[in-house]
């Protein structure tokens, strides 16, 4: 998809490379309490639990703590519990036995195992059944568990970490959350700001995301002005540092042309109800908004690239007749074909036939 050749997947931080800490903590007070308290906890072996909404560097810090840890010499294994269906967690978590079950061929080690003497990362915690909540807590209080099949126990020497962008104290007044598992894994608590709670250390990470997202792409972009790093602090960034990190990627491999300033979802597209029975359609939402967003960086490659075609195609990485059919189905044939024409004039333009060469 072409979106995750430009701003979807790409802009995500590599698992083995931390930013630097002038980067990662900036110079905002905000941050400065969290690599306060961080430093004072990561030489210990205490549990933390790291409260942040989507995007805030959850995984990030979590993967600090461990570098400056004194089990860091050890693997970071990370679990994001809301990406693995109940039924298999808890044997991705805890391993299996040959025969454990149909299809245990083998036997299996867990991710709790291969994080001893290391760090296991706990994201989205809030997610756990209450079974496994169980088979945590009992893990936790002893560094002992049974893989599935075994009536064996094991004992493991890994540092906890936890995350959530819930209220855990909320979900455990709603019975779906234990209040034992709780006090456990809420040993020390670190709250990471949205980004607009920090917006004075926009400008050294949208730089730092620069110069990477330069390297990664193989291509040159120009520093950011101090207008754009103006409309970048103006912006609220529901998406906190992953959508920044996608609009410098987005920015470095379009070109300085490409506008960096989020534009709001077309009414018609965000307040669409389908008549089936006046329930919404998400599937079809969340396609109608990638086909938005798909269209938008079309265009903009084309800007970039003068409307030359061939280029654009290189830009986005896709082929060139990948992009022709995008272009089409853009509605921009028109535009591509006489981008110096009026409007009025615009509509008798069109691409060159299907049949004939483009």
């Amino acid at each position: 998809m072409l979106l995750e050749t430009t701003a979807g997947k790409q802009p995500t931080e590599p698992s083995n490379r931390l930013p630097p800490d002038e980067v990662l903590f900036g110079r905002s007070a905000a941050m400065a309490r969290v690599k306060l308290h961080a430093q004072k906890v990561c030489r210990t072996s205490l549990s933390v639990l790291l409260y942040g909404d989507g995007g805030t560097g959850k995984e990030v810090m979590a993967r600090w703590i461990h570098a400056n840890s004194s089990v860091s010499g050890g693997e970071f294994v990370s679990v994001n519990c809301a990406a693995i269906p109940h039924a298999l967690l808890e044997c991705e978590l805890f391993g299996y036995e040959r025969g454990a079950f149909t299809g245990a061929r083998t036997a299996k080690e867990g991710r709790v195992e291969t994080a001893d003497n290391g760090t296991l990362f706990l994201d989205a915690i809030a997610e756990l059944e209450p079974g496994l909540q169980s088979k945590l807590l009992h893990f936790l209080e002893n560094g002992c568990f049974s893989r599935i099949g075994d009536l064996n126990e094991r004992r493991v020497n890994a540092r906890v970490v936890c995350a959530t962008s819930k209220n855990l104290e909320e979900e455990v007044a709603a019975n779906r959350f234990r209040a034992d598992l709780f006090h456990r894994v809420n040993v020390v608590q670190l709250r990471l700001p949205r980004l607009r709670e920090r917006v004075e250390d926009l400008p050294v990470l949208a730089e730092y995301f620069r110069s990477r997202y330069m390297k990664q792409f193989e291509r040159e972009a120009e520093p950011l002005t101090a207008e754009m790093l103006g409309q970048l602090q103006d912006q609220n960034w529901q998406g906190n540092i992953r959508e920044l990190a996608n609009s410098i990627a987005r920015y470095v491999l379009i070109g300085p042309e490409a506008t960096l300033e989020r534009k709001p979802m077309k009414p018609a597209l965000a307040g669409r109800v389908p008549e089936d029975q006046g329930r919404v359609s998400l599937k079809r939402i969340a396609a109608d908004a990638i086909r938005e967003m798909e269209h938008r960086v079309i265009l903009e490659a084309l800007r970039a690239n003068r409307w030359n075609r061939r280029k654009a195609a290189e830009a986005l990485k896709i082929s060139y007749r990948a992009l022709i059919y995008k272009i089409r189905d853009a509605g921009l044939a028109h535009r591509v074909a006489r981008p110096d024409l009026d409007s009025d004039e615009r509509g008798k333009a069109q691409l060159p036939n299907k049949g004939r060469p483009v």
